[in-house]
């Protein structure tokens, strides 16, 4: 009488093939041609591919990513009342231009934008210019990352008040390298101009701060200045994340010798 066959056998037999299958499945999948299929089982929910942590490399493989958040950049627009804050940040959140002046307290808003390639956030805060709100520009001043201080080129003692504006700043931040540009609004009104490029340049030196002349009308360098302003505020960030990860210095231990 011949042997039956031996069916433990093909049962591990078949259950090694499946195992390669599935295992050459899986590497399909990962090379970028789909997704993990499986032939026999179940796969747990933590050990399924999840698309946010996952990412397609150049060479068409897949990658795992980092949980980097989003930078956001702060910034702060300070200057006396009635040259062009609020229109200058109205006109880059919505390409908007808002000739109407209306005094502002404080206005927030929130946009995201390509910096250099990298999605980043801008939170910009429109300050008060008004003596009124002197008092309270201090609490704004020290949520700030960086400051647009802005001045009429059409009147002299708006431009004037951005000393005062500057000084405030320093005091509160406690410290003078810190990102900020010097903005001359109002270009288009040239015939009106009451401060001259040469004067204006001559303070930015002083300072050792950018100077750039804009046009909330027109849209000429408004992108420009907050675009720069955020290059200079992510670079102080990185400055100061080196510094306070650098290499710890280590205390030497001074040891006793007894005679």
């Amino acid at each position: 009488m011949s042997a039956g066959p031996d069916f433990k056998f093909l049962t591990e037999f078949f259950k090694a093939t499946l195992a390669w299958v599935n295992f050459f499945f899986a590497v399909w999948s990962l090379s970028g041609f789909g997704v993990l299929f499986v032939v026999c089982g179940r796969v747990s929910r933590k050990d399924r591919l999840r698309p946010d942590i996952f990412r397609r490399r150049p060479d068409g493989r897949m990658s795992k990513t980092k949980n980097a958040t989003q930078a956001v950049h702060k910034v702060i627009m300070v200057g006396s009342g009635g040259v062009g804050k609020s229109a200058l940040t109205l006109q880059f959140m919505y390409d908007e231009f808002v000739e109407d002046y209306e005094p502002t307290k404080a206005d927030s808003y929130r946009k995201k934008v390509l910096l250099d390639g990298e999605e980043v956030g801008i939170d910009i805060l429109d300050t008060a210019g008004q003596e009124d709100y002197a008092a309270i520009r201090d609490n704004y001043f020290r949520s700030g990352e960086g400051f647009l201080c802005v001045f009429s080129i059409t009147e002299h003692d708006s431009f004037s008040a951005t000393s005062e504006f500057r000084e405030q700043i320093l005091r509160v931040k406690g410290d003078d390298n810190i990102p900020f540009l010097l903005v001359g609004n109002k270009a288009d009104l040239d015939e009106k101009r009451q401060v001259s490029l040469e004067e204006a340049e001559s303070r930015a030196r002083q300072w050792n701060v950018p100077y750039v002349e804009t046009s909330a009308k027109t849209k000429s360098n408004v992108d420009k200045v907050f675009f720069d302003l955020m290059r200079e505020i992510r670079n102080q960030k990185v400055v100061e994340s080196k510094v306070n990860n650098g290499p710890k210095k280590t205390r030497k231990i001074k040891k006793c010798t007894i005679l």
